[in-house]
């Protein structure tokens, strides 16, 4: 079984090194593109650059910020299989309080309404 596993081992890189060196001389003729600087989708060379929504930031944020709170709430649902504890039970309703306190917030001020008036 060794002997049939070191021969496959061997057969296998012998073929790998023969695909590399098919495909290592191939040259390319235009590398412009890849000499370019990137900077995060913006060209280097433009005189002047678009400015960047705040209001799509501040969505954004918000978005991450309550899923990453949503994702909290899914092993305290799990646990409710479990048991029901009044600790458990007013922990929870304390975190959602804030949530919706949080979220009733942006929306007061604004920052959920995507079209201005």
């Amino acid at each position: 079984m060794f002997v049939i596993s070191l021969i496959f081992a061997f057969v296998l890189s012998a073929v790998l090194a023969f695909v590399y060196m098919l495909t290592s001389y191939i040259s390319y003729s235009d590398f412009s593109e890849k000499l370019t600087p990137f900077e995060c989708g913006f060209d280097p060379l433009s005189k002047m650059r678009s400015p960047f929504s705040t209001r799509f930031f501040l969505l954004v944020v918000l978005f991450l910020i309550f899923d990453v709170e949503i994702a909290l709430l899914f092993p305290v649902l799990a646990s409710f299989s479990a048991e029901v504890s009044y600790l458990l039970l007013v922990s929870l309703g304390a975190f959602l309080l804030i949530l919706l306190i949080g979220m009733f917030h942006e929306w007061n001020e604004g920052a959920l309404d995507w079209v201005s008036s």
